[in-house]
């Protein structure tokens, strides 16, 4: 890994989410097509892309049922425990309705409501992503959403992998499609004759995915367009070089173009690290992705004390924080941008990708600054509530009336005076 002063600070936003010309234009004509053709579309594009031809896209419940028989009971309590943990975690972040009387007899409040649909896109391809089920489809359940879809690429047995379909079944998914790539983002924008129509669509996938993500977003709302995974690690002379360059690789082996920064004022520490990088980097089965992940965007910062570190992370604003310093919950509160913190030895990035129920859907890119993990919210909208009094309408009708005009707009004022008239 490259060893650098904090002063040739080097961003991480990467610009893979805009897609080259090319890339755009092929998910505008296969949504288009979608659109236009239907089942018909995605069985061509399914053919085209995943190399199976589908009778049905439905995943049945005997497939369901063959997937237990498929994976180790081991397997099925581990994702029974993680979903437990991630729904105790979400339903900690529902919120009420609410209404407040004022002394004038107005009512005002905030109703809110589940979606009432919701398409969750899985990745398949090399891997299978059983937590990427559970992240995204628990805080849905929680937040009272009644219709949960989920997509996925078929492997060329026309099937999807048994590990999706048990956390699928386990999250309590009913309805789940094997179709993927950028036509399934159309069929759950649009719909098809198998596939109705839903409001929102989360889930991270590739280039083509996130494309026809921001291709739909206005018809349908969706979670983020999330970049390639990132990591940043505080530390300081008491962090073990071995771990932190594990923590480093655990990132760097998603893709070619995630980041892996560490930020510290040890320079010991730091050529230690670069040393431990190497040497587990040919270990590793991924090693090959792992390896141009850290060439082109792993980096190690030096500064020149831990406050400068934590001001490093902050101009970063990364995906994943972790802090491996003594007493890292110090630093807790001055860190103002990261999707998600992790404070200590035994808070490896990991813990929180599969287990410990804060959500892995993280804000990339540096989005960090602005927005949020998935989470309760995100499956909810809210509505004003306005029951005002006849006492507050003569308190405060000419000064609305007013402002009305103010703007132009006289039929607003009117629609007021009228009342005030009238009574």
């Amino acid at each position: 890994m490259k060893i650098v002063k904090v002063n040739d600070l080097i961003s991480i936003k990467r610009s893979i989410e805009s897609g080259t010309a090319e890339q755009v234009a092929v998910v505008k004509k296969i949504i288009s097509d979608i659109r236009a053709y239907g089942d018909e579309g995605l069985r061509d594009y399914t053919k085209k892309f995943d190399h199976v031809v589908l009778d049905s896209f439905l995943v049945s419940e005997k497939e369901l049922d063959d997937a237990y028989g498929q994976v180790d009971l081991e397997f099925i309590a581990i994702v029974r425990e993680a979903a437990e943990n991630i729904r105790s975690f979400h339903e900690k972040q529902l919120r009420p309705s609410w209404m407040t009387t004022e002394e004038n007899g107005s009512i005002l409040g905030q109703k809110i409501t589940p979606l009432d649909s919701v398409g969750v896109y899985v990745p398949g391809g090399t891997a299978a992503y059983p937590s990427s089920v559970l992240m995204n489809v628990i805080p849905a359940k929680v937040a009272g959403v009644t219709r949960i879809v989920m997509v996925s690429p078929p492997n060329t047995d026309g099937k999807l992998p048994a590990a999706v379909l048990v956390a699928a079944k386990e999250a309590g998914v009913k309805e789940i499609y094997k179709v993927g790539g950028a036509q399934a983002i159309g069929a759950l924008a649009y719909g098809t004759e198998s596939i109705a129509p839903v409001d929102k669509i989360t889930g991270p996938g590739n280039i083509y995915v996130a494309l026809a993500k921001r291709e739909v977003f206005g018809d349908v709302d969706i979670d983020m367009i999330a970049g390639p995974s990132e990591i940043a690690i505080i530390a300081d002379d008491s962090a073990r070089a071995d771990e932190v360059a594990a923590d480093l690789l655990s990132q760097a082996e998603h893709d070619p173009r995630a980041c892996s920064v560490l930020v510290t004022p040890s320079i010991v520490l730091a050529e230690a690290v670069a040393v431990e990088v190497e040497k587990q980097l040919a270990e590793l089965p991924r090693k090959e992705i792992a390896s141009k992940s850290i060439a082109d965007y792993g980096v190690i910062y030096v500064t020149s004390s831990i406050e400068e570190a934590v001001e490093t992370v902050n101009q970063l604003a990364p995906e994943h924080l972790e802090i491996l310093t003594e007493n890292g919950i110090e630093l807790l509160g001055k860190i103002r941008h990261a999707g998600a913190i992790f404070i200590g030895r035994y808070s490896s990035e990991p813990v929180g990708d599969y287990f410990a129920g804060p959500n892995h859907v993280l804000p990339t890119n540096g989005t960090a600054r602005f927005s949020s993990p998935l989470n309760v919210d995100d499956f909810q909208k809210k509505s004003s509530v306005i029951i005002y009094s006849e006492k507050a309408l003569k308190e405060n009708g000419e000064k609305i009336a007013k402002f009305a005009r103010m703007e132009g707009l006289e039929a607003h004022a009117r629609a007021v005076e009228l009342r005030l008239k009238n009574q």
